[in-house]
């Protein structure tokens, strides 16, 4: 019996391709006064479809053949180059992975049709992802699984997203520098407390968590970061 450890971005793969037709359709828009390209409700839903994707690059097969392959590369950066000894918990890529896009994704797409911040603050992720897998990329000058897709996808997906945005009466130049500090804020969280269960600080379910939380948290950064404005 194959373990939810490795079957998940297969099964987020499938997903992905339900949503790219369902993009395809009126569906998933909001605002069907403006092209669904400008439609946030529609470009969260979107940006969950290409994190599927991306997902799959990290822990399905990557663009070298590898299965599986980001665990050992995060293991590697590090500083646990051994993949069978690394002590990142196989939960832990889980759990940030489900809760990050499987929950939040859909969430803030849903939320975002009452509160247009909250289909914003999606794009944290991606975003600041992006420059999680660029910068390494760069100066190793070297592959690492994610970096296609944050480069193909990632990149020009957010940065179009954040161009709406600045277009939005309800959202501008505030609800767009409180998603990237969010997405910051969510990472330096996801990699602070990895680190406090490598040196013994946290215990596995306690880590799990709050990776379960963590996206919780961005969406309300930017939420309160534009509540006057959009009071």
């Amino acid at each position: 019996m194959l373990s939810f450890t490795y079957v998940w971005p297969y099964m987020g793969l499938g997903a992905a391709l339900l949503l790219a037709l369902l993009l395809t359709t009126d569906a998933l828009r909001s605002d069907k006064s403006v092209p669904r390209w400008r439609d946030l409700v529609w470009l969260a839903w979107a940006g969950t479809w290409i994190y599927l994707v991306h997902q799959f690059e990290e822990h399905g097969v990557d663009a070298e053949g590898a299965h599986y392959a980001f665990r050992g590369f995060m293991c590697a950066s590090l500083g646990f180059p051994d993949v069978g000894t690394c002590p990142v918990p196989f939960s832990f890529i889980t759990s940030v992975n489900v809760a990050l896009v499987w929950v939040a994704g859909p969430a803030a797409a849903l939320l975002g049709r009452r509160w247009p911040a909250l289909a914003l603050s999606f794009f944290s992720v991606p975003f600041v992802n992006a420059i999680a897998h660029l910068a390494p990329a760069i100066a190793k000058g070297a592959y690492n699984p994610g970096v296609v897709t944050s480069i193909l996808l990632f990149l020009p997906l957010s940065l179009w997203a954040f161009h709406v945005a600045l277009g939005h009466e309800r959202l501008g130049w505030t609800a767009v520098i409180a998603t990237i500090a969010a997405g910051f804020v969510l990472h330096a969280i996801l990699m602070g407390s990895v680190m406090a269960y490598i040196n013994g600080w946290l215990g596995v379910a306690l880590l799990d968590i709050i990776q379960i939380i963590n996206p919780a948290i961005a969406g309300l950064i930017v939420y309160l970061a534009t509540r006057r404005r959009t009071a």
